[in-house]
């Protein structure tokens, strides 16, 4: 689904990922993950596409909400796993939206 995000401007965190073979757990704590992104001041909303080069976009109010985020315990916890065991590689990005659009049938 196509996160619907208010009017310009926000941020939006571009998580691109690898990922081990085998699940390990990682579906049950990516849903957990995603479920208490939800539930943080300043989060706006997900998009998430998964094959060969996973990509997940969260978009947020502002840089303290994504940093809150980051610094989060059960966060910070599952960042930890996934380095261990659940990505060969990924890389983080932080844009400023300052436009979008968007078509609808």
């Amino acid at each position: 689904m196509i996160a619907q995000t208010p009017p310009p401007p926000y941020y939006a965190v571009i998580f691109t990922s690898t990922r081990t073979e085998g699940d390990n757990g990682y579906a049950e704590m990516a849903d957990f993950m995603e479920k208490l992104a939800r539930e943080q001041e300043g989060f706006l909303g997900i998009e998430s596409a998964k094959n060969e080069v996973g990509i997940t976009v969260s978009y947020w109010k502002d840089l303290e909400s994504i940093k809150k985020w980051k610094n989060h315990i059960e966060h910070t916890k599952a960042r930890e796993k996934g380095r261990e065991m659940w990505y060969n590689c990924y890389k983080t990005r932080i844009a400023l939206v300052e436009s979008d659009y968007s078509f609808e049938m």
